[in-house]
């Protein structure tokens, strides 16, 4: 273990109090969430903090670790937050969706309580109520393996995570106004790596460091609202080596494509001339290409970063091709002993396909976004509260949408959008995307195998071109233009849980369901039984609890 990693341990330690019981090991953090004056891109807006700063903390822990984190709201308006790419296995109350949980209330507090069983890799927090994700309030989020598991290359000298993203000079409150009112986002003002943008004045703080001959980790994760980043370092090659929580073959690359919502852990070795180098993300896809700069400084570096910016790839092609490059470590050790490929995902029976189409239109002169012609509400009592205090079909109504879209989607209907799954079935799920722009597509709850991106239209016979040996294990999905995708998994993971367009404009207006895992057991080795802090609102909160499971 590097001395900077072991350094982050200690820290870690000293933040957090480490409760030992003969269970897994529990790490305590109080999160206070306020407004703060921040100047990311030079001009002073309201930022969201988490104990005063932003982004928020980065949450170090390791596989089977217990995370409780008490969050105090003190913003003016109700506040979640989800933990994106974390299974929450039995879980889904901790999820952190509206159709979930009840928000946080101005002035109050909840804590969140969730084990990251069974799971490595790097993963970010953000908020999902109103546009807040626009204003902070994000943070990394990484799984360290276990000592008695191996990881598939030597420890690096330090870790470090990288936040890229789009950012709005506009406030969080405009940005959602402009929503509400029937307007789409505008293109955004700039880029920000860890929540900055070098300036090039030669007064640039590092915002990482290297030794030379030293490799590092860098956790690249795209924590924007709408746009696709390149990211690519000047001079140094990254090794891919982790992705969503599966270890990859150890391709190398000169520049990555991290589409919203998704990360990358890549190796970097610090074997170049000994100086500043910067870190660059941009837009792709986009006319008018926005970058933004972060300085990494090698510790005995004597001059400044180059001015030349290494060009970014051009076309939607080129991303295509790289994706099919990702393959699945078969030989490395998972979260558990047994190896990653263990499990032959690709000789099970498909149970169920579902086709979603993604479509914009206008209900009552005011811009919608759907999923096979329908645009989620969420509503005054969360979907997964209801259905618990057996209330469902007060609140909503089951299987919204058919497995096939409608012939046209320019008619949306808006209203809770449901969908009922047979719990341990394994599935496959088709994303067809028939809009001019890209989309990004997140499940909660599970990892899904990644089996397939083309263009144009799916068939049942593009299977036979399906990855079906070493497909990533992944939990967000791009879909190119005119394109669709194709993902497998099973339905073993009881629950309520959101899958959504990672583009905030299009999740905010409606571009979302949820889909209802139940277990017939109605048992503990399934699902956990409501914890005694949940916030109840809507119709759950004058309704008596089931009785709770037992076995």
């Amino acid at each position: 273990m590097g001395r900077g990693t072991m350094f982050m341990l200690l820290c870690l330690s000293a933040m957090s109090m480490v409760v030992v019981r003969a269970e897994d090991p529990y790490f305590f953090f109080d999160w206070n969430v306020t407004y703060g004056t921040i100047s990311p891109l030079g001009v002073p807006q309201q930022g969201i903090l988490i104990n005063g700063g932003f982004p928020g903390p980065n949450i170090n822990s390791t596989s089977n670790n217990n995370i409780v984190i008490n969050v105090f709201n003190n913003l003016d308006e109700p506040f979640l937050l989800t933990w994106s790419g974390i299974q929450h296995r039995k879980n889904s109350w901790q999820d952190g969706v509206l159709g979930t949980n009840c928000p946080i209330a101005p002035g109050t507090n909840f804590t969140y309580h969730f084990q990251v069983k069974d799971q490595i890799g790097s993963y970010f927090y953000y908020p999902t109520t109103a546009t807040h994700r626009a204003a902070g309030g994000f943070g990394g989020l990484r799984v360290n393996s276990r000592l008695l598991i191996p990881v598939p290359y030597a420890d690096p000298e330090d870790d470090y995570t990288v936040l890229i993203g789009d950012w709005y000079t506009k406030s969080h409150t405009t940005l959602k106004k402009f929503l509400d009112s029937g307007r789409s986002l505008a293109r955004a003002d700039g880029v920000l790596i860890n929540g900055k943008n070098a300036k090039d004045d030669g007064k640039d703080e590092p915002l990482f460091t290297m030794k030379p001959g030293k490799t590092y980790k860098y956790r690249i994760c795209n924590v924007g609202l709408k746009n696709s980043l390149n990211f690519r370092i000047q001079g140094h090659p990254l090794k891919l080596v982790e992705m969503e929580g599966s270890h990859t073959v150890q391709n190398t690359y000169e520049s990555l494509d991290v589409h919203v919502g998704q990360c990358f852990s890549v190796l970097v070795t610090a074997d170049k001339e000994p100086k500043d180098y910067y870190m660059v993300a941009s837009t792709r896809f986009t006319k008018t290409v926005l970058t933004g700069k972060g300085i990494i400084r090698y510790t005995n570096g004597n001059g400044p970063a180059s001015p030349e910016i290494p060009e970014a790839p051009v076309g939607w092609a080129w991303s295509l091709n790289q994706f099919r490059s990702f393959r699945w470590n078969l030989t490395a050790s998972a979260a558990r002993p047994n190896p990653q490929g263990s499990y032959h995902y690709g000789s099970i029976n498909i149970t169920r396909t579902i086709k979603l189409v993604n479509s914009a239109s206008k209900v009552d002169g005011k811009l919608r976004y759907a999923i096979n012609g329908v645009s989620h509400v969420d509503l005054d009592t969360p979907l997964k509260l209801a259905e618990y205090f057996e209330a469902a079909d007060k609140v909503f109504k089951y299987d919204t949408i058919s497995d096939e879209p409608p012939t046209t989607t320019d008619k949306i209907t808006v209203v809770p959008n449901v969908v009922n799954a047979t719990f341990r079935n394994f599935i496959e799920i088709i994303f067809e995307n028939h809009e001019k722009s890209m989309q990004s597509w997140h499940l909660d709850g599970y990892s899904f195998f990644a089996v397939a991106i083309e263009p144009g239209r799916w068939t049942p016979e593009k299977r036979k071109n399906y990855n079906l040996l070493d497909a990533v294990s992944r939990h967000t999905i791009q879909v190119f233009p005119k394109s669709w995708a194709a993902i497998m998994l099973t339905f073993d993971n009881a629950g309520m849980w959101n899958l959504r367009s990672e583009l905030t404009e299009n999740r905010y207006l409606g571009q979302q369901l949820y889909i209802s895992v139940l277990s017939p057991a109605r048992s503990l080795r399934d699902e956990y039984n409501i914890p005694e802090n949940t916030l109840l609102c809507g119709i759950a909160k004058d309704l008596p609890k089931p009785p709770p499971y037992t076995i």
